[in-house]
């Protein structure tokens, strides 16, 4: 029999402190899809990965990336290996504390500046950098998720380190360090009593998601709002749909808003449920 998934703690755009169930594996493919404010222009991002809970503690993915952002056509830009372990556990019925540290390294072939598509709207600008096909880089950083009942709240804390990409050198007027943090709550809003693991669930989420150059050439910051709804079948197979804007911020960036569609199932119809 499958063991119960803790759906809320699902989280769209950040990850939860509680893992994979132990011998599990699975896979997802997101799809990424924004306005380029440099060029006016709708940009997409594709990325695919595979998923394997080494134990009830450590869980790794990897990630592979393509988009379009950074040149007129899609093509594959490098991938990153994204590694979890949780390290405390406090459990009592319908509900729990867990904390998690998290690591993660990427490695991009792609140009700091984009090549232009004829017609752009102006210049390009862009403080912001990522390890989702923006730049090479390290992170790492402390997860801390509290559940209760039909709730789950999750905070977030790293650093990013960026790097040279494989065919082009960081400028020097990007910021090489960032600190970001994330406040995530999600609420399981169907069914309301379980009755087999069968039922399909409906989940409901708000993300914050804040980061903060701290290179004295580029020291800003902004702060995003992404609500999320998500679908659970058979408690192995989910769908999320997320919409991702800024509420503030004084970061001049090459995308605003985002929205996100996501497939995720369980390759052996291993439970999914995070421990």
């Amino acid at each position: 029999m499958p063991a119960f998934l803790h759906a809320q703690e699902l989280y769209v755009s950040t990850e939860p402190a509680s893992n994979m169930a132990a011998h599990s594996f699975g896979f997802r493919v997101t799809n990424r899809f924004f306005k380029m404010e440099h060029e006016g222009v709708t940009g997409m991002r594709i990325e695919p990965e595979l998923m394997w809970g080494i134990s009830k503690k450590l869980m790794v993915h990897v990630v592979g990336l393509a988009s379009n952002q950074m040149q007129p056509s899609l093509r594959l830009e490098g991938g990153s290996v994204y590694a979890k372990y949780r390290f405390l556990s406090n459990d009592d019925v319908q509900s729990h504390f867990r904390m998690a540290a998290y690591v993660k390294g990427s490695v991009i072939d792609n140009p700091f500046v984009p090549v232009m598509r004829e017609g752009a709207a102006k210049p390009y600008d862009n403080q912001e950098l990522d390890l989702e096909g923006g730049a090479s880089g390290v992170a790492g950083g402390i997860i801390a998720t509290q559940l209760i009942h039909k709730l789950a709240v999750s905070a977030t804390v790293g650093y990013n380190r960026f790097l040279n990409n494989t065919k082009d050198n960081l400028p020097d007027y990007l910021s090489a360090n960032a600190v970001n943090y994330s406040l995530s709550a999600g609420y399981l809003l169907f069914p309301r009593s379980y009755r087999s693991y069968d039922q399909t669930n409906l989940n409901l989420y708000i993300e914050f998601l804040g980061k903060a150059n701290t290179d004295a050439v580029s020291r800003n910051q902004y702060l995003d709002v992404a609500p999320a709804i998500q679908l659970i079948f058979n408690s192995s197979t989910r769908l999320d749909f997320s919409y991702r804007t800024e509420l503030f911020g004084d970061m001049s960036r090459n995308v605003f808003n985002t929205f996100t569609l996501r497939f995720e199932h369980n390759i052996f119809n291993i439970s999914t449920k995070r421990k």
